[in-house]
Order: C-alpha cells, then sequence, then structure tokens
C-alpha cells in the first residue's frame, strides 16, 4: 500500500495547542447573538423589538437537523492521524463514539438528526480494491451500528473510494438505494486533483441522476502545497503544530474549499451537469466576504465560455452550513448573497459544541419563517427526509 499523505510533515503534536484549537472552534469566531444581546442590555438599547433572550425562548421548540456530524472509527483513525496524541485527541473529543455519548450530547442540544460523514481524509488516499473495501466496510458499519440502534436519530453521507471514480459511482448509487444515504461527502483534493478533473465524471453523473448532493469537505493540502504556503523553516515554530493547523481549519481548509467551488464553475461542471447539487460548510467558506470580488472578477473572463453569469451557479447548484462558525454576523452577510432557502444548519460535531450551537441559533434574530427553513426544513426538502 502507498503512504498516506497527510500534508505536512509529522512532529510531536501538542495535547494544549489541540485541545485549545477544538476549543476555540467550539466556542465559534466573534460576538454570537447572546453576546450581542448582552452587549446592547448594557449599553440600555431599546431600538430592539425583542432582546436575544425572548427571541431564544420563542424559538425554544425549534427542530434541528445536523448536515455536518463527523465519526470515525478506530480502523480511520489509525489510517489518517498524524500520530498517537493525535489519536488519544480524537478519542478524547468522542469522535470515534456513535453511542450513548453522541446521543447524550444531541439531546442536550435538542439536536434531532445528526447527518454522519467520515473524518477527513476519510479512504480518499487508499488506493485500488482496498479503498473500495474499505468505503463499503465504513458505510455498512453506519448502517448496522448507529443507524440501526437509534432508528430516527442518524442519517448519512456515503465515503467513496475516489481513486477508483467508476467504484465510486457504483458506490455511491448502492449506498443511497440500499442503504438510504442521503448522498455522499468527498474531503479535499484526490492524488491533487478536484472534481471538476474529468475523472471524477462518472461520480457528478451519479449524484445528478440518483438527485442527490455532494458535500465538499475539506481536506489537507497536497505535500507540494504544504511546502509552499504553510511549512516554516523555523523549527520551533512546529512545537504546537502551528503549520499543521494553519493549513488546515485555522486558515487553509476554507480557501481549499472556496477554490475547489470555483474550479467547478469556471471550468463547466454545472453546465455539464446542470443540477448537480454541492453543499459546502463552514458557512460557506469565506464565499459571503469575497463574493461580490469573485462574481465580478470572473464574470467577465468566463462570459463566452458558460451558460450563465458566474454568480447564478451559487444560487442554482450550491447549499451552504453554518457548521462551527456560530456567529451572527456572518450569517447575516450569507444570507445578502445566498436565498435562505440553500442555507442548512450545521455544527461540525465534535469540533464544535451542539447545544452551543443549537443555543446560538434559537437566539438568531430571523423571522420565524426562516429559522425553521434553516434549522430543518431546507434539510428535509434537500435530502427527502423528515425530522
Amino acid at each position: 500500500m502507498e503512504p498516506i499523505e497527510q500534508g505536512p510533515a509529522q512532529p510531536r503534536i501538542g495535547r494544549r495547542s489541540l485541545i485549545t484549537h477544538a476549543a476555540a472552534l467550539s466556542a465559534g469566531v466573534g460576538l454570537s447573538a447572546a453576546a450581542l444581546a448582552t452587549r446592547d442590555d448594557d449599553t440600555k438599547n431599546k431600538d430592539v423589538s425583542l432582546s436575544a433572550q425572548e427571541i431564544s425562548l420563542r424559538d425554544q421548540d425549534l427542530k434541528f437537523i445536523g448536515a455536518e456530524e463527523t465519526f470515525s472509527t478506530p480502523e480511520l483513525l489509525k489510517l489518517n492521524s498524524i500520530n498517537e496524541d493525535h489519536i488519544a485527541f480524537l478519542e478524547e473529543i468522542g469522535l470515534a463514539d456513535l453511542g450513548e455519548r453522541r446521543i447524550g450530547d444531541m439531546d442536550e442540544g435538542r439536536l434531532n438528526v445528526q447527518i454522519l460523514s467520515a473524518h477527513t481524509p476519510s479512504v480518499q488516499n487508499v488506493p485500488g480494491q482496498e479503498g473500495i473495501d474499505f468505503a463499503y466496510r465504513l458505510n455498512r458499519q453506519l448502517v448496522d451500528g448507529p443507524m440501526a440502534s437509534y432508528p430516527g436519530r442518524f442519517q448519512a453521507f456515503a465515503t467513496l473510494p475516489l481513486q477508483s471514480p467508476e467504484a465510486a459511482a457504483d458506490e455511491l448509487e448502492r449506498s443511497v438505494r440500499e442503504d438510504g444515504f442521503l448522498g455522499a461527502l468527498t474531503n479535499g483534493h484526490i492524488t491533487g486533483k478536484y472534481l471538476d478533473h474529468p475523472e471524477f465524471e462518472p461520480v457528478l453523473a451519479r449524484a445528478q441522476a440518483l438527485d442527490v448532493p455532494i458535500y465538499l469537505h475539506p481536506g489537507y493540502p497536497a505535500d507540494d502545497v504544504f511546502q509552499i504556503y504553510y511549512k516554516t523553516t523555523r523549527s520551533e515554530y512546529t512545537e504546537e503544530f502551528q503549520d499543521f493547523i494553519f493549513s488546515g481549519s485555522g486558515y487553509g481548509w476554507h480557501q481549499e474549499v472556496l477554490t475547489q467551488c470555483i474550479r467547478m464553475i469556471t471550468y463547466g461542471v454545472f453546465d455539464r451537469f446542470p443540477h448537480l447539487k454541492i453543499i459546502i460548510g463552514h458557512m460557506g467558506e469565506g464565499l459571503p466576504f469575497y463574493y461580490e470580488r469573485i462574481a465580478n472578477d470572473m464574470g467577465e473572463p468566463t462570459e463566452n465560455s458558460l451558460e450563465k453569469p458566474f454568480e447564478q451557479y451559487f444560487q442554482d447548484n450550491f447549499w451552504i452550513t453554518t457548521s462551527a462558525f456560530y456567529q451572527d454576523d456572518l450569517l447575516h452577510l450569507l444570507l445578502k448573497y445566498i436565498s435562505v432557502d440553500r442555507v442548512l444548519f450545521a455544527t461540525d460535531y465534535p469540533f464544535a459544541g451542539i447545544k452551543e450551537g443549537t443555543d446560538w441559533f434559537r437566539a438568531v434574530d430571523l423571522p420565524r419563517e426562516d429559522k425553521e427553513k434553516i434549522a430543518f426544513r431546507n434539510a428535509e426538502n434537500l435530502f427527502g427526509m423528515k425530522v
């Protein structure tokens, strides 16, 4: 078997930095609705008709579907972890728990359903029959395990052996038709290629034919990209694993997903597959901030090569989740550019807290109808499911 590429080299992980990083993700970035409400109370702002606390109380009965909820298994942890400290950290936060601990956290936050997906990079670096068998095994473990043990609480995105695209398309169809899976989730580049590459057209064609979405989750960069963008020449700055986090959740992941989205539009994926459905997480992976620049600057050079205006593809082919970004101002910025009908709730569990996410969203100042759409109705419509 070929070595599994993880991006950076493998120094010893500082447990403190990993745990601190996970806590930072759990805490979100910026001010939540509750924090903003406290600030408003302190400044005696009387212009708001309902306080965040009052909105939260009004919306205590919201149902929630979590669309980016991660799991692993002992076998997958061994394959994809950097070292023993990394495995211990992931076990400590509950990544491999698909039983009482996970259900307890869901119940505490009143999250009705988790849509499970395998921890990045899943089996994308496993070639040939070994990858095909591994993907099937992971998918069946969900069906025979948590989905059977806790009926109605778990759904799933299929793990696909993407180094074998025809087999990946077949596994997508099998898992959807036989096991009731809701689509598939990918994790960044596949041996240096993204989904706009012709190799992956069988997977895209099958997803469109099945009318199921593909969730583009980030993955770590290829080694040459890591060396250029993220590696430091000063070894003292790797002791707390700064380079690994810098290339991942600290920054690199979000640029990586948005780059893949722009590639797929620019190079005609959605003209070839006009009904293909793509989901991205983390409040748009930076898209709301860059939306006007991307639409304007990419619109002109693609005007004669694409069938639609560049920005129209974001409206027609993409859904976006709130995973791990419990921040009011980002949500409102996202809704400035993307229809509320295309936004899905997600927590990014166990890397972010479920209760914190549902508490945050109950307090968000949006019309009740819009909150229901984001919390569960859009997911019901997209996936053809019911809470």
